[in-house]
């Protein structure tokens, strides 16, 4: 099982960005998705963009050509860059490793978007 450790949200207004780090305690070229949830209050937990060990990534209609996920292998970390954030954004952003069989999950990192 690999951990996970969220960092880079924060309060930030309508408009701005933010990039958020996903630290994992293991090498990531072998898991196969990683990817980013998030978390409304009183909302169901949301793909938000999903990046697999082939290169391909995979977006929620509602952040296409705003966020980018990337995987960086050397650091064990992946990326989402947020940018044109709306107030809709806010939530938990949460970290998702997945290889066949094993899931993990970060403790999640606020992402807070002021209008």
């Amino acid at each position: 099982q690999v951990q996970l450790v969220e960092s880079g949200g924060g309060l930030v207004q309508a408009g701005g960005s933010l990039r958020l780090s996903c630290a994992a305690s293991r090498s990531i070229f072998s898991i196969n998705v990683m990817g980013w949830y998030r978390q409304a209050p009183g909302k169901q937990r949301e793909l938000v963009a999903a990046a697999t060990s082939s290169g391909s990534t995979n977006y929620a209609d509602s952040v296409k050509g705003r966020f980018t996920i990337s995987r960086d292998a050397a650091e064990n970390t992946v990326y989402l860059q947020m940018n044109s954030l709306k107030p809709e954004d806010t939530a938990v952003y949460y970290c998702n490793a997945y290889s066949i069989g094993k899931i993990s999950w970060g403790q999640g990192t606020q992402v807070t978007v002021s209008s």
